[in-house]
C-alpha cells in the first residue's frame, strides 16, 4: 500500500468525523494573488512529475471530486491540472446512468474509465453518486433491477446496521479501492465543502449574468432545498469510506482560489511520495548510442 497524504482536512478513519464541524473557508485568507501563484507554481511541478509517472509506466493515479452544485468541481480541475501532458491525463465525468449501466452493478460504468498504468484519471463524480444522490432520492433504486427487495433493506437515518444497503454499497467501495490500491493505483478523493449560502450567492451570479446564464439549472436550486439530506449522506460516506488507502480529504470551498491551491499541494505531495524514474537502458543498449547517433542523417 502507499503512504497517505497528512494534512489537516483529511477526514480521519476512526468513524468519528462530524461533517457540522469542518469549515467551509478557510482562516485568515490571503489574497488571491497568494493562491494562484502557489497552484500555477505546482502546475509546473506537477507536469514534470506527470511526465516520469508516464514513462515508469507502473502505477495510475485516481482523484475523485465529490461536492454539492456550484462548489466548484469544474473549475479546480481545470485550474490545477492545465498544462498536464493529455497524452497521460483523463476526465471522466459522470451523470444520470443509461439503460445499460442500469443493467450492471453501481462500480461498472466507473469501472470501465479506470486510468491505465502511467496516467492520472479524474472521476468528477463518481460511484458515490449512489451512495448519495440515490440516498436521497431512494426511488432511483426502483430503475436499477437489484435482486432484493431494496425497501426492506432501508433503515432509519442514523443506523449502523450492517444489513443496510449503504453499509452495503460502502463495503463493496472499500473493497473495490483496495483492489485497485494492491494492484497499482493510487486513489485520492476530494470533498469540496461549499455552504449553501456561498452556494446561493453562485445560483445568483449564474441568474444576473448572461454570461453564465447557461450553468443556472432549476434542479439544482431544488436538490439545494434538500440540503441537510445531502450533508447527512455526505457525512454518513466520508466516515464510512476514508481509509489509509483511499482517504478522503474534506476542503473549505467558500474561497475558490484557496481550495484550488489545497487541491493543488495535495495532489503534488501524493506525486512526489511515489518512487518513480524515468526508466533506464539496458547494458547493451546504453553502449550503443553512439553508434546510433553516428548514423543520424543530420
Amino acid at each position: 500500500m502507499f503512504s497517505m497524504t497528512e494534512h489537516p482536512c483529511l477526514v480521519p478513519f476512526d468513524n468519528s468525523f462530524k461533517l457540522h464541524n469542518m469549515k467551509t473557508s478557510f482562516d485568515n485568507l490571503n489574497k488571491k494573488s497568494h493562491y494562484k501563484k502557489i497552484y500555477k507554481s505546482n502546475r509546473k511541478k506537477l507536469y514534470e512529475t506527470q511526465q516520469k509517472l508516464y514513462a515508469h509506466n507502473k502505477y495510475s493515479i485516481l482523484f475523485i471530486f465529490q461536492a454539492m452544485d456550484a462548489a466548484g468541481k469544474d473549475s479546480t480541475i481545470r485550474h490545477v491540472f492545465k498544462g498536464v501532458n493529455p497524452a497521460g491525463f483523463q476526465v471522466s465525468s459522470f451523470k444520470q446512468p443509461s439503460k445499460r449501466e442500469l443493467d450492471h452493478d453501481f462500480l461498472w460504468r466507473t469501472t470501465k474509465q479506470l486510468p491505465q498504468r502511467g496516467k492520472i484519471g479524474i472521476f468528477n463524480r463518481s460511484y458515490y453518486e449512489e451512495t448519495l444522490v440515490v440516498r436521497v432520492h431512494p426511488q432511483y433504486l426502483g430503475s436499477q433491477q437489484l435482486p432484493f427487495d431494496y425497501q426492506s433493506q432501508l433503515s432509519t437515518s442514523k443506523s449502523h446496521d450492517k444489513n443496510d444497503l449503504w453499509q452495503q454499497r460502502f463495503r463493496s467501495i472499500n473493497d473495490h479501492e483496495h483492489h485497485l490500491v494492491a494492484n497499482g493505483t493510487i486513489i485520492r478523493k476530494f470533498f469540496l465543502n461549499v455552504s449553501q449560502e456561498e452556494q446561493h450567492r453562485r445560483f445568483k451570479d449564474r441568474i444576473d449574468r448572461p454570461d453564465k446564464n447557461w450553468k443556472f439549472s432549476a434542479g439544482d436550486l431544488k436538490e439545494s432545498q434538500l440540503w441537510d439530506k445531502y450533508m447527512e449522506a455526505y457525512e454518513d460516506c466520508l466516515r464510512s469510506t476514508s481509509t489509509p488507502w483511499a482517504p478522503w480529504y474534506c476542503i473549505p470551498a467558500d474561497n475558490k482560489p484557496a481550495m484550488r491551491a489545497t487541491v493543488s499541494d495535495i495532489i503534488l505531495q501524493t506525486l512526489n511520495s511515489l518512487d518513480i524514474e524515468y526508466p533506464s537502458l539496458d547494458d547493451d543498449t546504453s553502449s550503443k548510442l553512439q553508434e546510433y547517433r553516428s548514423q543520424l542523417i543530420i
